[in-house]
């Protein structure tokens, strides 16, 4: 075991786990998509300073990318969307999403769809709303599905985006396993796809864990392909380039007492909850 693998282990057993669905759903608490209704309200709370829940689902055709088993889908179909649609690549959160569709009486209101929101399955001018809530930080080409959002979208539709960038004290996204705050500045991609396979292989979904975030490149070399470390400087440059009139745009701090530091060109990146972006066609 090399020093930094070594140091990172024993790290972690000072840091208590925050509150994760893989672990709640491991002990049998909830599912994922259970989990995920509960929070439904917290996906869209950053939207509200600007609109609202009637504004944003009455009567609504709706799409949810990146809706992983969905749970927050239904929760939108539940906010009187006329029909939800949520899109994700894994699989597996298909049966998971469509049996609390039936548990809570949405299934009329909702569909998931297994794809890639680079190549959207629909025509043009479908959606009068399109949330990508924790959904940036994940795809493979932003841009492109940005430009998908925008096509899909009817004239008037809007795109409501937000997410925690890459700085973030948990933008690695490995908190189901490690705990430790900003630990992705102090080591490299390596030790922590190392020690987070350790920590996870003897979990009853340990690979399916390991197969979700990590895959190997072209050379063979393991990386975290499920997220694209999207940082807040890249995404403004993104969405500067994107076709959408920015209608709303806010920087979330991490807590009120460090929202000075959060406002600081120099630190934002390390202080910042939740970028907010809701753009109109």
């Amino acid at each position: 075991m090399t020093i930094s693998k070594k140091i990172l282990k024993e790290m972690n057993k000072l840091f208590p786990l925050p509150v994760h669905p893989f672990n709640l759903q491991n002990e049998g608490k909830k599912t994922y998509a259970e989990w995920q209704f509960e929070k439904g309200y917290e996906t869209i709370k950053f939207y509200l300073p600007y609109t609202s829940l009637e504004e944003m689902f009455k009567d609504k055709t709706v799409l949810d990318v990146g809706c992983g088993a969905a749970g927050k889908s239904l929760y939108y179909a539940s906010q009187g969307a006329e029909k939800v649609y949520g899109i994700d690549p894994v699989k597996s959160y298909k049966e998971e999403a469509e049996k609390l569709a039936e548990k809570k009486g949405l299934k009329d209101k909702f569909e998931f769809i297994i794809g890639d929101a680079a190549n959207l399955p629909f025509e043009d001018d479908f959606f009068d709303t399109i949330i990508l809530n924790d959904a940036m930080e994940h795809v493979d080409m932003p841009e492109k599905v940005l430009d998908e959002c925008y096509r899909t979208l009817k004239k008037g539709g809007r795109v409501y985006i937000n997410f925690p960038p890459y700085n973030h004290p948990y933008g690695a996204h490995l908190s189901d396993a490690i705990g430790i705050p900003w630990v992705h500045l102090f080591f490299s991609d390596k030790t922590l796809i190392e020690v987070y396979k350790d920590l996870v292989k003897d979990l009853p979904d340990g690979q399916s864990r390991i197969n979700f975030r990590i895959s190997r490149d072209k050379q063979g070399r393991e990386y975290f392909s499920y997220i694209n470390k999207m940082t807040i400087k890249r995404f403004n440059k993104i969405i500067s380039k994107a076709k959408f009139v920015k209608r709303y745009y806010s920087e979330a701090p991490l807590r009120s007492i460090v929202s000075y530091l959060s406002k600081l060109p120099l630190l934002k990146e390390y202080f910042v909850k939740m970028v907010v972006f809701i753009g109109e066609k």
